[in-house]
Parts: C-alpha cells; structure tokens; sequence
C-alpha cells in the first residue's frame, strides 16, 4: 500500500490541474504553477485578464515557458498505463486503509466494507456512495431551492422596504416645506397685524392725550395766574405802610374800571354777559322812541360790573 501511494503522488505531480490529465505539451508560468500549453491558452481567452487559475497571480503578457522534465514524467505515467482519476482512491478508511465505498445512514459516516461486517456496525444501515451522494444532493438542492426563494422573498421586501424609506422621506421633505411655507406667511400676517396695532394704538393715544394735554396745559396756565394774584394779594398785605397800601389798592381798582370801560366801548360787549335772561332783560329794557340812551347804558354798565364781580370772586 505505501509504494502504491508513492505512485498515486508521483502521477498527481503530472496531472494538469485543468484538464484532469496527464500533461501536453506542459508550460511553467511566472508563479511556478504547470499546465497543459492548450489548457491555460483556452482558460486565458476567456479571462480579460491573464491570471494564474490556482493563485490568481496576474500576468502583464503571455510568456509561456516550456517544461521537458514535467513532459518526460507525464510520458513515463502514460506509459505504465496509470489512470489519473484514481487518485480519488486517496479517501480511505482511516482505521483499515480501505477505499470508503459505504455510506452509514444510522451513524451518518463514510466507511468501508471492512467496517460494514464489524460487529460495531453490524446492525446499522449502509448504502453505496453514489446513491448517498444523490440523496444529499437533492437534499441540498431543495434546501437551496428553499434558500433561494427566501433569497429573492428577502430581496422583494429589501425593495419595497427601501421604496416605503423612500417615500416616507420625500413625503417628510415636501411636508417640511410646506410647514416652512406657511409658518412663513403665518410670521407676515401677524406682524402686518402687529403694526396695524402699533399705529392704531398710537393713533387712539394721541386723540385720547391731545385734549388731554390741552386741558393740562389750561390748568396749568390758571394755576399760574392764580398763584401770581395770590403773590400780589400776598404781597400786598404784608405792607406795614397804610399809604402804600391804599394806594396800591386804589391803583389795583382803577386799573379794574379801566378795563370795564374799555370792554363797554367795544362793540362785543354783551359777551360780559353769559346769562341769557340778562339778554332777555336789556330787550325787555330796550328805549322807546322817547327815551334817551344814557338809561341802557347804566343799565349795562351795572349788570357787566356785577359779571365782573362774580367772575373775580367766584371764577
């Protein structure tokens, strides 16, 4: 058996690793590796690339070397009528290095027919290789089968999966647009509307503070002259002097006639009047034909220098 081996390695050494068979016409290659000249010529046209079918070890060009020794002992092989196919003799029993030629279906293991008349075996079920292999194979190609179904069923879920992400993200982006578009326009009218406001407000505050003002400053111009007469009236009384005094006071009073003299030489001089029946008395008091006009004018004078008074005293 060991010299048998020996051979069995010697005729794998010239044994193309393409063709199955023993060496024509062997070539070497940069990487070391030998095939049939034919066989890398038929593998290298079609490749794109010149690579060395067991390393892969790309080539720029297709240098070919020749190898006589490799050729010499593929031609003694040939010649002692080996077959190269037997190096598949090389799966023996471990135990009583026997060709495995039986299939265990109870312990699911290779054996060979040594093994099947061991009494450890002696009841399992065998069957050749072949048919074992053929059962398996179609075991494995149900699985793959099945595999390959759940392969494209994954494939279609991956897609539409991808799809609905897709479309979920568009929706989301043209959403968000929207979303800014009107959140955007929402900004404008309400601060279009927050300056109608602003200028409305400011309209209502300067009606409202207008006569407001007005009237403040009215106040405040009467608190003035009523603080300057207090001055005076004030400032009167602390004379010590009765001369003084009573001149200063007679002054005061004429200044007083003068201004209603003046005010009964204007032609407006019922505006001293602001009590309608007063009106309605100097009609009723109205000189006839024969009467002078002196008597209306005293009548006239008296009533604005009562008006006067009230106005002093009261106003």
């Amino acid at each position: 058996m060991d010299s048998r081996q020996q051979v069995l390695r010697l005729t794998e050494e010239a044994v193309c690793p393409i063709c199955l068979d023993f060496f024509t016409d062997p070539v070497s290659l940069d990487c070391g590796h030998n095939f049939c000249r034919s066989c890398i010529t038929q593998s290298w046209k079609k490749q794109e690339i010149n690579s060395c079918p067991e390393c892969r070890q790309e080539f720029p060009d297709r240098s070919l070397r020749g190898n006589r020794a490799l050729a010499n002992l593929a031609e003694k092989a040939r010649t002692l009528n080996l077959n190269p196919q037997e190096k598949e003799s090389k799966h023996q029993c471990e135990e009583h290095q026997e060709e495995l030629k039986l299939f265990c279906k109870t312990d699911k293991k290779l054996m060979c027919l040594v093994c099947r008349d061991s009494r450890e075996h002696k009841s399992h079920n065998f069957m050749p290789i072949k048919e074992a292999v053929g059962i398996y194979k179609d075991r494995v190609k149900s699985s793959l089968e099945s595999l390959t179904g759940k392969k494209s069923a994954a494939l279609e879920m991956e897609q539409q999966q991808k799809q609905q992400i897709s479309q979920i993200q568009e929706e989301s982006s043209s959403l968000q647009t929207h979303i800014k578009s009107e959140f955007t326009k929402m900004h404008q009218m309400l601060t279009e509307k927050e300056q109608s406001l602003l200028r409305d407000l400011r309209e209502q505050e300067e009606n409202i503070l207008k006569p407001m003002e007005e009237h403040l400053q009215e106040i405040q111009e009467n608190l003035n002259s009523i603080q300057n007469k207090l001055s005076k009236l004030e400032k009167q009384l602390q004379h010590t002097d009765g001369v003084i005094f009573l001149k200063e006071e007679v002054s005061r009073r004429r200044r007083i006639n003068d201004t209603i003299d003046n005010v009964l030489s204007t032609e407006k001089s019922n505006i001293l009047l602001p009590f309608p029946m007063w009106t309605e008395i100097v009609e009723a008091i109205k000189p006839n034909k024969g009467q002078t006009s002196s008597f209306v004018l005293i009548i006239i004078y008296n009533l604005n220098c009562y008006v006067y008074k009230y106005q002093r005293e009261y106003i």
